[in-house]
């Protein structure tokens, strides 16, 4: 992707000026610098939402290992009860 220099800016700054007026142009340009404030904001949340499921998905994960383990633990006891019974 091309890079804009300065030529390219200036340019594209004096079409704005020309098409929005000198009046409507600082509350664009504020009105755009909110929008990028608010969509970082929420990228990170998410980011941040996500990290955390990812972190209780490997507790669980963890959990649900050693839960299958003592069902299996629980079988051969009774698998050896079963045994001495005969």
């Amino acid at each position: 992707m091309p890079r804009i220099g300065f030529p390219e800016l200036a340019i594209i700054l004096a079409i704005a000026l020309i098409i929005f007026g000198p009046g409507k142009l600082p509350s664009l340009g504020k009105s755009i610098g909110e929008t990028i404030k608010e969509f970082k904001k929420a990228s990170s949340e998410l980011m941040n939402e996500n990290k955390t499921e990812d972190k209780s998905d490997t507790k669980a994960d963890t959990q649900g290992e050693t839960k299958a383990e003592v069902k299996v633990e629980e079988t051969k006891k009774e698998e050896n009860k079963k045994e001495e019974v005969k």
